[in-house]
């Protein structure tokens, strides 16, 4: 087993770098041990975890946070959140990097390589904090109809995702906040263009396709895309895109029909595009193809209806392919935010707000975590074992929760290795009787 070991010195290898703005006493924790003890509770599913490993150091002279996250001293709650909150979550960049690089890799090309091997990329945003007591400089404000101010967060994501397949895997995150300078406040457009710029560059080898809602087929971003060589499949409303309507009403698109067969019933998915149509008014609107999509059911009646634009060429060949990647950008909502929000990673919940980075960070230690748990599943077999043999996913954290609250397992093989035979290593159940 080599890749969760790895993943964990790299990680604490990058919360080394934190800064320390300490004095005296408080050097006695080493400043790495503070966000590797944030993580561990977003990688184990439980806010509970760093107390229950406080109890077993306590009793046993050990914890699974010593042996399994290298955390030398446990820091209390109130100490993380202020370490934390002077630690930039760009400092943990080069974790996501590291997820890229495992992108790359010939298991993950094949789970989540399509259109010929490229990967997609969905941009989307979500708020995971909101309050009308705590505020800090990086915050969002918003007047409610009862007259009150309320302060948010909101990220945008961009994550990997592929139809046809249950996981995805979050890249580093861009953060809509306040900008310094700026006259209006920040939003998702403006954050997608400080992304693609820190980003786009490094993820080239991947050979990127960027997905998006209506918000993201204008103008700017599309251009941004393809001046850099990238291509993009975004959403295209009528209601936002009145020229780009105006200019195909009356023309006559390509089709495409197929037929297909679920179960008793057989539906009908009808594709038209139209090709070279300019985005936007004005002659130097960026040129897309245009591509709609139905489902019609066996008495002809339409259940789904959606279109798009995008800079790849389209043919009768790829047309139903590049549809169905398009289609998978709601993977961003249901298999990412929703999973993040309400199956255990808790992100709306407030682990802690501070008054400079600390909701920031903490929201991407927990994307982090998120992404490690689905490299795992894909790459490090130990870990998909242990996975496979709990069948549910909240079983399986149940179980990991239940054994590392009783017993101090030396490494993570030892640990995974239980998981799968539902057996404890004898040396250590002795361990735990004589103590």
């Amino acid at each position: 087993m080599q890749l969760l070991p790895s993943l964990v010195s790299g990680l604490k290898a990058v919360c080394a770098s934190f800064p320390d703005s300490r004095k005296g006493r408080g050097g006695n924790i080493a400043i790495a041990d503070f966000g590797m003890a944030a993580f561990s509770m977003f990688f184990m599913q439980s806010a509970s975890f760093l107390a229950f490993q406080r109890s077993l150091e306590k009793g046993r002279g050990r914890s699974n946070a010593q042996t399994l996250f290298g955390i030398g001293r446990i820091p209390s709650d109130n100490y993380i959140r202020g370490a934390l909150d002077e630690a930039d979550p760009a400092l943990l960049q080069p974790c996501f990097e590291r997820m890229e690089t495992l992108l790359a890799q010939p298991a993950m090309r094949q789970a989540f390589g399509r259109l010929g091997g490229r990967t997609l990329v969905a941009f989307d945003g979500t708020q995971y904090f909101c309050s009308q007591k705590l505020r800090c400089p990086n915050c969002l404000t918003r007047e409610r109809s009862n007259g009150k101010t309320e302060n948010y967060h909101c990220l945008l994501s961009a994550t990997v995702v592929a139809p046809g397949h249950s996981k995805v895997v979050p890249l580093m995150p861009e953060f809509v906040a306040t900008q310094d300078g700026a006259e209006k406040q920040d939003c998702e457009r403006n954050a997608v263009k400080r992304w693609f710029d820190s980003h786009h560059a490094r993820i080239a080898p991947l050979r990127p396709i960027f997905l998006g809602d209506d918000l993201f087929a204008c103008h700017p971003v599309c251009k941004m895309i393809t001046d850099a060589g990238d291509d993009f499949i975004f959403t295209c409303k009528p209601t936002s895109h009145k020229a780009l309507y105006d200019f195909i009403d009356g023309a006559e698109p390509f089709r495409h029909v197929e037929r297909v067969r679920r179960g008793k019933t057989t539906d009908t998915r009808r594709y038209r595009w139209i090709e070279a149509v300019p985005i936007r008014d004005g002659k130097d609107a960026i040129l897309v193809n245009w591509i709609s999509f139905e489902i019609l059911d066996a008495k002809g009646k339409v259940k789904y209806s959606m279109a798009w634009v995008t800079s790849l060429p389209v043919s009768k060949d790829n047309v139903a392919e590049i549809v169905a990647c398009g289609r998978a950008r709601w993977k961003i909502e249901n298999e990412s935010f929703n999973v993040l929000k309400n199956h255990g990673y808790e992100l709306e919940h407030n682990f802690g707000h501070g008054q400079n980075y600390l909701a920031m960070t903490l929201a991407t230690l927990n994307l982090l975590a998120f992404a490690w748990h689905t490299v795992l599943e894909l790459l490090e077999p130990p870990w998909r074992t242990a996975r496979e043999a709990a069948v549910k996913r909240t079983s399986f954290f149940a179980q990991i929760l239940t054994l590392t609250t009783y017993v101090a397992f030396p490494s993570w093989l030892v640990l995974l290795e239980s998981l799968t035979t539902f057996t404890i290593p004898p040396e250590l159940v002795k361990r735990l009787d004589s103590s």
